[in-house]
């Protein structure tokens, strides 16, 4: 008898700016825009760890990058509802980036986008996640965060690494299609002041995979600054 060992996918998202219009952005004809852009890669490690890959765009959003206007200068801009000492600290799940009548065809983020289509939850008793409502915790702490050299831009250390795991426990029986990053006021286990205090910094919708527990995501964040 075939034993049964959990699966493991590594999905790597990357980030980079730009000096061109993308798709997932507003493209105004004729002009440059210096748009965050990236791409997606989701690893899927079968029993005889044989690799399957697919590829998928992503986006950094206003929201985002107000956020950073802000936390570069330590100013509050009264314009906007985030608070300058957020700070990008949670992850979030969805299964709201592919129309329902085409699974494995995603709808692209959007420079507007302000939360995910449809936010699932990732657990109701791991008490180390955040925005707890309607029963269970919708935000996912990041494993590690750690600096990497860009060595296209002679080795300089301007590139984030965000990993985030997701285990065996969390989000059984939902189809995901879409994640997301998200800055808040704080990083406790458990914080959760409202779902309203959570604000979207990046986005990515990727085609559907079955969570099961027999499943382990690992994302993998790429952010080039």
């Amino acid at each position: 008898m075939k034993e049964n060992k959990p699966e493991d996918f590594l999905i790597e998202i990357e980030e980079r700016y730009g000096d061109v219009c993308f798709q997932d952005g507003i493209n105004v004809s004729g002009s440059k825009k210096r748009n965050p852009q990236g791409f997606v890669k989701i690893f899927e490690v079968d029993e005889d760890n044989k690799k399957q890959l697919v590829g998928k765009s992503n986006l950094v959003v206003y929201l985002g990058r107000e956020t950073l206007a802000q936390l570069l200068t330590n100013i509050n801009n009264s314009n906007i509802v985030q608070d300058r000492n957020e700070r990008l600290y949670w992850f979030g799940l969805g299964n709201g980036g592919v129309n329902p009548a085409d699974a494995f065809n995603p709808n692209p983020p959007t420079n507007n986008d302000t939360n995910l289509s449809n936010a699932i939850p990732i657990n109701a008793t791991d008490t180390t996640c955040g925005d707890y409502h309607n029963g269970a915790y919708y935000k996912h702490p990041f494993d590690s965060v750690t600096y990497e050299q860009d060595v296209s831009n002679s080795n300089s250390w301007i590139i984030l690494n965000i990993q985030t795991t997701i285990g065996s426990t969390d989000s059984n029986g939902y189809i995901l299609s879409e994640a997301g990053l998200f800055t808040a006021l704080s990083d406790a286990p458990g914080y959760s002041p409202g779902t309203a205090d959570f604000h979207l910094f990046a986005r990515v919708t990727f085609p559907s995979i079955v969570k099961t527990v027999a499943r382990r995501l690992i994302f993998v964040w790429y952010l080039y600054l």
